[in-house]
């Protein structure tokens, strides 16, 4: 029975060979073996082969040579089936690969003391022996660090600085004439009356037009 020395792994083995992929626990990134050729489906191709040809001949002579064709192909069927249904030299193969794959990836993971998951090598810190989650790389957390307090010291500093430097009004002029708003221009937008302040001919505050009194001084207008 196949034991992997992780459980995170997935088999991409098919009847024409055999492929494994192994994954972080923690990023869950994979490493992909290499792919082997089953010897057991390079018969079977052969086998598939030999039956074509015996019934190209059985098309001609008939009788006993297409019995054997027959027997030649549905053999080469069986191999075509997956893993249940594999031979048991296929098994063997599957089993033998699988051994070396595990050595061949094991050399791209690490085991975590503390945690005890498989970690790939950019999430192992080799200095602790432990993963990054357990035991965070001190350059990569002071990296980190400062590039937060980078942005945060931007932040703060365009808080307190002044971009504006206008004067902000909001008003709406009542016409005189309609009572309606008029608008910005200089003339009413809804009776063309005009919207032009007038000076106190006493103290010169400005106010609108059919103010009977000044705003200021009450003067009457």
């Amino acid at each position: 029975m196949m034991k992997a020395f992780t459980r995170n792994y997935e088999d991409n083995s098919t009847e024409a060979g055999f492929q494994f992929t192994f994954y972080c626990d923690l990023c869950n990134d994979g490493y992909k073996s290499s792919f082997v050729e089953s010897e057991t489906y390079k018969k079977g191709s052969l086998l598939r082969g030999v039956a074509g040809g015996v019934r190209a001949l059985g098309g001609i002579f008939g009788g006993k040579l297409n019995d054997l064709a027959w027997s030649a192909s549905h053999g080469s069927d069986i191999l075509s089936e997956r893993f249940d249904g594999m031979s048991p030299e296929w098994q063997k193969e599957h089993e033998k690969t699988f051994e070396r794959a595990q050595n061949e990836a094991q050399r791209h993971f690490h085991r975590c003391h503390k945690c005890r998951q498989w970690i790939c090598n950019a999430d192992f810190n080799e200095d602790e022996g432990l993963c990054v989650e357990c035991s965070p790389r001190m350059n990569v957390e002071i990296s980190a660090a400062r590039a937060k307090k980078m942005v945060q010291d931007i932040e703060e500093a365009a808080q307190n600085t002044q971009v504006f430097t206008g004067k902000v009004e909001s008003k709406t002029i009542i016409c005189s004439a309609c009572g309606k708003p008029g608008g910005t221009g200089k003339f009413c937008n809804n009776c063309g009356s005009s919207l032009s302040l007038k000076k106190c001919p006493s103290c010169g505050t400005s106010q609108a037009q059919g103010v009977k009194f000044c705003s200021e001084c009450g003067t009457k207008l």
